[in-house]
């Protein structure tokens, strides 16, 4: 016996037997194009497992025949862009900074190298823009305690500050005037309002006047007679208004007391010659380079 087949009075087309609030759907097949493209995305698929990297095995995955990897063409690519760079990274090798400075197109290339290698070794303390924190110099300015000039930073970059594996590292160490009893707490306080005074900040003048004193017999052989620093020891300048750990008078107080001193490490150790060079350039090209 022949099935009983439903058809549309209206369209004469079959129906599929399914109905919903009187409405019939219609058994249209689908169009020709639709059902083409169907199948040619199942040929794509069946040919790009073939070929690529698909199936998830326990460990890795099937490799395709091609043996394409992401991790292959990126290291490749990297090696294509290293090759280019050969040539003047070679230069930047052998130059010193002041020649690499001196040439635009070396100059170029070594602050985009020093940018990046900035952005991976040097904003955690100083700050994506280099703009410094608390403790953590600003590299924007042209205040240096140890020098702005490019040999200057080359050398501080190099070897690191208080950096103990390194026999070069530049060292200053200021002593604990409180901690170590060398002045008495009415000494200090003195001393911190003439300290004060020297970036021009209005204060107890009858305490300055006495810290003057205090300053000359204890100070002023490391940070000049008028606090303008002696960068050959690593002294800072103490008339410009840039604190390293805060300008208030408890600020000052407390590191005259018991010195901080920070710590850099020797990026000569970890980076090579090369980058160390980039950085120079580009921690230079800041604006506050000498």
């Amino acid at each position: 016996m022949a099935d009983h087949k439903d058809v549309d009075q209206i369209t004469g087309v079959e129906t599929t037997g399914h109905s919903w609030d009187g409405i019939k759907e219609l058994n249209n097949p689908l169009p020709r194009w639709w059902l083409w493209t169907f199948y040619a995305t199942i040929v794509f698929a069946l040919v790009y497992t073939i070929l690529y990297p698909a199936w998830p095995l326990v460990n890795s995955a099937t490799s395709g025949l091609l043996g394409w990897s992401s991790r292959g063409e990126l290291a490749e690519e990297t090696a294509a862009a290293n090759a280019a760079r050969a040539g003047q990274l070679e230069q930047i090798a052998s130059l010193s900074v002041e020649e690499i400075n001196a040439d635009p197109d070396l100059r170029t290339v070594a602050i985009a190298g020093g940018r990046a290698a900035f952005k991976v070794n040097c904003v955690q303390c100083h700050g994506s823009g280099a703009e410094g924190w608390p403790g953590y110099p600003n590299l924007n300015d042209d205040a240096w305690i140890w020098g702005g000039s490019l040999e200057a930073i080359h050398t501080t970059l190099d070897h690191g500050i208080r950096y103990a594996s390194d026999d070069d590292t530049r060292i200053s160490e200021m002593p604990a005037f409180g901690r170590d009893g060398i002045l008495d707490r009415a000494q200090i306080d003195a001393v911190a309002a003439y300290v004060l005074s020297l970036s021009g900040n209005a204060g107890d003048e009858a305490a300055a006047e006495q810290g003057q004193v205090v300053f000359a017999e204890n100070c002023a052989a490391c940070h000049g007679e008028t606090g303008e620093g002696v960068k050959e020891i690593g002294a800072p300048a103490l008339n410009d208004a840039i604190w390293l750990y805060g300008g208030t008078k408890a600020d000052i107080v407390r590191q005259v007391s018991g010195p901080r001193h920070g710590v850099m490490p020797a990026w000569g150790q970890r980076l090579g010659e090369t980058t160390v060079k980039e950085l120079t350039v580009y921690v230079h090209s800041l604006g506050g380079g000498e």
